[in-house]
Parts: C-alpha cells; sequence; structure tokens
C-alpha cells in the first residue's frame, strides 16, 4: 500500500524543510510543484500561488530569511492514496526581534510519482497578519487601536 510510504514521505519532508534545508525539501518535489495558500500577499508576499522548483526555492528562502528557527507540532496526518493531509501548529521565530509566531495550519499534499506535486496550506490568516505585524488588526479596522478615541 502506497498510504504509509506517503505518510513517510510527508514526515520526512517536514523535518527538512523545518530544518531550513531548501535543496533537501526540493528533493521531495516534482519539477513542477505547485503550491497554494490563500494569504494577503501584500503582507505576506512568500505565501499565494507558486508554481516550479524555482517558485519555490525563491519563497522558501524569503521564509527562512525572515525566520531563524522554525519547527511544528503536528496534530493530526491522514493520508489517502496519493494525498497526504497534517494538521499542525507552527512555530516561526522572527528573526528581527526574536518574537515567535505561532499558527495552526492544514497542508494538503498531493503525491506524483513518488514526490510531493501539490502542497495546499490553509490557515488562520487574519490572526497570523496580526502577529507578523505585532498588532491588533481588528481594533485597528474597529477605530479601536492605539490613538483613537
Amino acid at each position: 500500500m502506497v498510504e504509509p510510504l506517503n505518510r513517510q514521505r510527508v514526515l520526512n519532508f517536514l523535518d527538512v524543510f523545518y530544518s531550513h534545508d531548501i535543496e533537501g525539501a526540493l528533493a521531495c518535489c516534482t519539477d513542477d510543484v505547485e503550491f497554494v495558500a490563500n494569504a494577503p500577499i501584500d503582507i505576506m508576499p512568500h505565501m499565494g500561488h507558486r508554481r516550479g522548483k524555482a517558485a519555490m526555492r525563491e519563497m522558501w528562502s524569503t521564509i527562512y530569511a525572515r525566520y531563524s528557527n522554525m519547527r511544528y507540532d503536528l496534530a493530526n496526518i491522514v493520508t489517502e492514496g496519493d494525498t497526504v493531509a497534517v494538521n499542525l501548529r507552527a512555530f516561526f521565530r522572527k528573526r528581527g526581534n526574536d518574537r515567535t509566531v505561532q499558527f495552526d495550519i492544514a497542508v494538503f499534499y498531493t503525491f506524483r510519482g513518488g514526490r510531493i506535486a501539490e502542497i495546499r496550506e490553509i490557515i488562520d490568516t487574519f490572526d497570523l497578519v496580526q502577529q507578523v505585524l505585532e498588532r491588533d488588526v481588528a481594533a485597528d479596522l474597529a477605530g479601536t487601536g492605539p490613538g483613537k478615541t
């Protein structure tokens, strides 16, 4: 059965990716790998839609440049055929001030020929944006943030 193998492939990929090994992570992917994450790219330009190893290398280089340390806690992993779904909590330490951004993320990996052909992420981007910007965006939108009366 392919499910246990794909499950292990994702676990190996996560370990390599979170250790800042771009080339190791790319070796797990097809040449035309596609990445999709709905996120405000004005604030997080490394997110959005990417296709191909060159685009992935650029995106991951940006992430590694912004965050000095990354780790994850795996909550769930489900495998069905060529698809593996993970639910994890990610912890990224900002290089600029050593603050840690933490967020829950659901990631769906699709395999082709034993390599990752698609990565689709679902994140609570509102919470993530507040942590990245280090301010209460909800208060800003409501007009009740600092300096508002």
